[in-house]
């Protein structure tokens, strides 16, 4: 199964608020190395993404930035559906990113399918101009 594929069957996962962790979130995780990680609140895109490059049996990056995924695999100028997605977030220089699988690019948008958007695995639009790089691992 394709690392896509195992993401799709993921959508609607999605913290719990409050107290309570839930424990699908937590399996992404525990089941790349990161056991020390307890709640669904700590950032989980880059987990989410590992988890899914794993039990595809693909190359993960084990890290749980984001932007670890610029070393992995092959920089894509054209990407296809299932290549990883990096962006950025508050600024180009910034250590903080965002990264997901690629689904398509419309007008301006790139349409990602990932882990921690809006607190769920969802596929969500963010602006081209974010764009760090598209890769194939």
């Amino acid at each position: 199964m394709k690392a896509i594929e195992i993401a799709l069957s993921q959508i609607g996962i999605k913290e719990i608020v409050g107290g309570t962790h839930n424990p699908e979130v937590l399996k992404y995780f525990q089941e790349i190395g990161c056991e020390w990680v307890k709640d669904d609140e700590t950032a989980w895109c880059s987990a989410f993404v590992n988890w899914c490059q794993k039990k595809a049996r693909r190359k993960y990056s084990g890290k749980l930035n984001a932007r670890s995924w610029l070393i992995e695999g092959i920089e894509k100028k054209e990407p296809s559906v299932g290549d990883i997605v990096i962006l950025w977030r508050e600024s180009p220089t910034s250590w903080k990113g965002h990264v997901g699988f690629f689904c398509r690019e419309a007008n301006g948008w790139i349409y990602v399918l990932g882990g921690n958007q809006n607190n769920s695995v969802s596929i969500q639009a963010y602006r081209k101009h974010r764009l760090l790089q598209y890769r194939t691992v």
